[in-house]
């Protein structure tokens, strides 16, 4: 299934995560739009990278390894201590897992955001575009990246300022 990574910029934090709530909770909930991923990366006023993901790989590998640590721990009579060395495997291996947006990709371009402003980057599955824009257009968000075609690039550019 193709996936297409888009970057949208915004004018603050508060905007941004405004357009990422948006799009990871709201219209994923009314089926718009499907992500495989979705970060928001802003640059606080001292120049800092701050990144909030849509994807805890961390909690869910913690979660996961507790399962099959408590698991294995019954089998040897001792599923507190299987359940915690579980946890703790399973949370290293969600932290060192990278899943959908490149973490490397989302602070360099964090790096180049002037300081105050956001970015927030939606690695699409499947979208209903028409309505999806139009829950995006009241935020005016600039598209910063893409792996768009030039032509579908420009195409969304118009339908985001239009």
């Amino acid at each position: 299934m193709a996936t297409t990574l888009i970057v949208l910029g915004l004018d603050n934090r508060e905007r941004g995560e405004e357009v990422f709530d948006l799009v990871t909770n709201q219209l994923t909930k009314q089926e718009l739009i499907k992500l495989g991923d979705a970060a928001l990366v802003w640059r606080d006023a001292d120049g800092k990278v701050k990144v909030q993901q849509a994807m805890n790989t961390t909690a869910a590998g913690a979660a996961g390894g507790a399962l099959w640590g408590a698991l294995f721990g019954l089998i040897f009579l001792m599923p507190i201590f299987g359940m915690a060395i579980g946890a703790a495997s399973g949370a290293i291996a969600g932290k060192l897992t990278d899943i959908g947006v490149d973490d490397k990709m989302i602070k360099q371009l964090g790096e180049q955001l002037t300081p105050g402003r956001a970015a927030v980057f939606m690695l699409v599955v499947s979208a209903t575009r028409d309505k999806v824009i139009e829950a995006l257009r009241p935020y005016s968000p600039t598209v910063l990246q893409s792996n768009l075609t030039h032509d579908d690039q420009a195409k969304l550019v118009a339908a985001l300022t239009a």
